[in-house]
């Protein structure tokens, strides 16, 4: 069966981010956008990361994924990208390179979310967040009206958290 260490991706330092690093520790993937009206988001995934992940072995990967696929709201190069998370929201979790989340070209990682979740699941915009426990399994889902600080979002790390 396959779950979310089975993935890779290229990383926005030209590194590899292989998912299966974090074997054991529950995922929240995130495609993001730098010119889009949930932008801010970052600075609540950021809070996410330094609350339950950053300083823990075992707790929360964040992993950041840049796309260009709804209106084309992250034009800019993996630097450009870099750069504008790290000044304006302090961004240190893990961001891949751009990547497609839909389409024809969607990445491998998203295929499988998407058929995890379901249509509904789908990414329509950007900021989707996808939840996984220890084991890489999709756990829960949410849109970009979610904010990762909510108490929705919150509830539901902390249950993954939890559960060993």
């Amino acid at each position: 069966m396959t779950c979310a260490y089975d993935f890779s991706l290229p990383g926005l330092s030209g590194d590899t981010i292989d998912l299966s690093a974090y074997r054991g520790r529950p995922l929240l993937i995130v495609n993001t956008a730098s010119k889009c009206g949930f932008t801010p988001q970052y600075e609540d995934l950021q809070h996410l990361w330094s609350r339950y992940g950053r300083d823990y072995p075992e707790g929360l990967m964040i992993i950041g994924v840049p796309s260009n696929d709804f209106g084309q709201q992250e034009p800019g190069s993996s630097e450009d990208i870099k750069n504008f998370c790290h000044r304006n929201y302090g961004v240190s979790f893990p961001m891949t390179a751009r990547q497609h989340v839909r389409g024809p070209e969607t990445t491998p990682l998203f295929r499988w979310l998407d058929k995890q979740g379901g249509f509904l699941a789908r990414p329509r915009w950007n900021f989707y967040k996808y939840l996984t426990d220890r084991d890489g399994n999709l756990a829960n889902w949410f849109t970009p009206l979610a904010k990762p600080a909510s108490n929705r979002v919150e509830e539901a790390v902390r249950k993954v958290l939890l559960d060993h």
